[in-house]
């Protein structure tokens, strides 16, 4: 049961009514607004936009009598909307209804345009009484911008000594910002309001944190597991609200990491790895609309099959759910994978894996349904070299096992041929593995300490990074939607790590589909601006920075590594070449000492500067115990 709703087009990008109509804000003013259509007789419903079925999935309006359905566009005509056939606007003079409701926003404009077609004494209404507050728009000119729903929503939990610490900095205000507030809202697990608060921003580029255990002392909640919403408002230059989300819990600061979650929900998700022996995998299913999930809308498949298993229960409004998944697919088993139909239920979920050692979190990825192999791919070889490349670090070898599970992300994936090139620090490649065509239910997780330990004893304590790129032999047709999944195991504690990405096309002047992607500006992408958050007190801020490329670029990067106090302000920078094709593998204590560290306070983070180069880089936490955590930078 998929929600009717448009949420996120690879053309056109994100959508923003379904923000507009699910905000948590506005959802006691769309339900009066619905109950008063209700006594309101005969309406007559004018959808120009097409924007009453995304109100129907979201809302119940089977209190409201519809009269007639009237649109703008004529290639809609004949379109059946609950029942009625729609009819143009331009008709709606014969409508008999008592009143007539326009679902859009910024409606006076097309009222005026139509005034002299209606009834005579017929009122009307629109979802402009059911707007947010003036206060909290960007652009007050245009209602559905995106710029004016800058929201998302974090897993955010403190309960059984567990706890969350969701941190970023106020990048808008590189983009001219001024004024930027959050608005929070947080949830239970039963979709519960705990609280809600504003949280202003300094004018500067500071970093900030929510903490759950000092919003649970704040408000008084007691424990909770749900999840957070968040409102960026007077914001511009993204509409996204990145932020690191770390899990940790009483005894050790160091425990998981994760990032932001998309904010549009979609119908499938893939990468979710099926439990190992003695591990529990468990999915947070979390509600992102005001409307109740029903039961069997969530689904579960073995990665390959059509045997789907449903989830037999509802969940509310907001509300979360921890589906072990072993309770729906008992015999699925690593490195076997799941595949989540999610029905645009909620945003991109995280998961939980819990095993004697440890506890870590990640994300599943959004599994596209339109794209198709390019066949292009392997012509334009000379052009592009290696094309898309999945860069990932190879942590030392002598403490840390590397485990690599490519993971299909595409309906249209039925295989894939994949090459895993391996680097040293200085960009030499010590070794190229063919893995051959995976199917799309493969079971194929690659250690590539064995790969590199089979290939000669003088790799035995080897450090650099991998890259995962398209094996364009035989004729395979590659599609650019490369995934894969990155574990990372400490040999001697047993704790793990892991964390997912997908193919891009790095460091080309040319472009190709919007290749190589840039986080400002169209494309391509030939600079970095990257976050690396500090430590807690008792855990070190780890960072691996990889310099790949398609073709050779640049001899080496120049990059600054500097130190921001939680007055946006530099404090320090350091300047560090990375040979083109290498990485660097770095803790921040190893480049600002501990007195430059508590001068940046606790709201402190790193920038990761480069204007010649587009730079992949990966960070977490770790401690002194062989805890840490792992996953992938995000810029801005």
């Amino acid at each position: 049961m998929t929600l009717a709703i448009s949420t996120f087009s690879n053309k056109s990008g994100g959508e923003c009514l379904f923000k507009a109509l699910g905000h948590p804000l506005v959802v006691p003013r769309i339900e009066a607004l619905l109950s008063d259509l209700g006594g309101a007789g005969p309406v007559a419903i004018y959808d120009p936009n097409n924007a009453v079925s995304s109100l129907a999935a979201l809302y119940a309006i089977d209190c409201v009598q519809i009269s007639n359905i009237y649109v703008q566009k004529l290639e809609e005509l004949g379109r059946d909307v609950f029942g009625h056939k729609v009819q143009p606007v331009s008709a709606i003079s014969e409508t008999q209804a008592k009143t007539i409701f326009v679902a859009s926003y910024d409606a006076d404009r097309l009222m005026h345009q139509i005034q002299h077609l209606l009834p005579s004494g017929i009122n009307y209404v629109s979802l402009d009484s059911a707007r947010l507050p003036d206060d909290m728009l960007t652009n007050h000119n245009n209602y559905l911008t995106p710029l004016n729903f800058a929201t998302n929503f974090a897993f955010f939990r403190d309960s059984a000594g567990l706890h969350t610490r969701l941190i970023s900095a106020n990048y808008w205000h590189r983009y001219g910002s001024r004024g930027v507030k959050l608005w929070l809202q947080l949830f239970d697990q039963a979709g519960r309001e705990l609280a809600s608060w504003n949280e202003s921003l300094p004018d500067n580029s500071a970093g900030f944190a929510i903490d759950s255990r000092e919003v649970r002392s704040r408000y008084d909640t007691g424990p909770f597991s749900g999840q957070l919403f968040v409102h960026a408002i007077n914001v511009t230059g993204h509409d996204v609200v990145k932020y690191a989300l770390d899990i940790y819990d009483d005894d050790t600061d160091a425990v998981s990491c994760t990032h932001d979650a998309n904010a549009w929900p979609s119908d499938l998700y893939a990468g979710l790895p099926a439990p190992a022996a003695g591990e529990r995998v468990t999915l947070w299913v979390q509600n992102s609309h005001p409307m109740e999930i029903p039961s069997n809308s969530i689904g579960l498949t073995r990665m390959g099959s059509e045997d789907v298993r449903w989830l037999g229960k509802k969940i509310a409004p907001f509300g979360s759910y921890a589906l072990n998944v072993s309770e729906i697919l008992p015999d699925v088993t690593w490195p076997e994978q799941i595949e989540v139909l999610a029905g645009k239920h909620m945003v991109r979920p995280r998961y939980e894996i819990d095993s004697e050692v440890n506890r870590r979190i990640a994300h599943v990825n959004v599994e596209r349904t339109d794209i198709e192999s390019d066949e292009a791919l392997v012509e334009l070889s000379g052009m592009v070299g290696k094309g898309y490349i999945l860069p990932a670090p190879v942590l030392p070898m002598e403490q840390y096992e590397t485990i690599v599970l490519p993971t299909p992300m595409s309906t249209g994936q039925l295989e894939l041929a994949l090459k895993l090139l391996v680097y040293d620090s200085e960009g030499n490649e010590v070794h190229a593995h063919r893995m051959g065509r995976l199917s799309r239910d493969h079971a194929v997780a690659l250690s590539v300490n064995r790969i590199l330990t089979e290939a000669g004893p003088g790799l035995a304590g080897f450090t650099g990074h991998l890259e995962l790129t398209y094996d364009l032999t035989d004729e395979f047709a590659a599609d650019g939607w490369l995934h894969a999944l990155f574990r990372y195991r400490n040999v001697s504690s047993g704790h793990t790590a892991e964390t997912s990405f997908g193919s891009h096309m790095f460091n080309l002047p040319v472009t190709y589909r919007n290749e190589p992607q840039s986080y400002g500006g169209p494309a391509p992408g030939l600079s970095t601006r990257l976050y690396l958050r500090l430590g807690l007190p008792t855990a070190d801020t780890l960072c691996c920075l990889i310099y790949p490329a398609s073709m050779p670029w640049r001899a080496r990067s120049d990059t600054a590594i500097s130190l921001i106090d939680s007055n946006g302000m530099e404090i320090s920078s350091r300047n560090i070449k990375i040979p083109c094709g290498g990485s660097r593998l770095f803790r921040a204590s190893e480049i600002f000492d501990a007195d430059l560290r508590v001068r940046a306070g606790v709201n402190g983070y790193v920038q990761v500067r480069d204007l010649g180069c587009r730079l992949f880089g990966y960070h977490g936490l770790i401690d002194d115990k062989g805890s840490f955590s792992l996953d992938h930078m995000f810029g801005f």
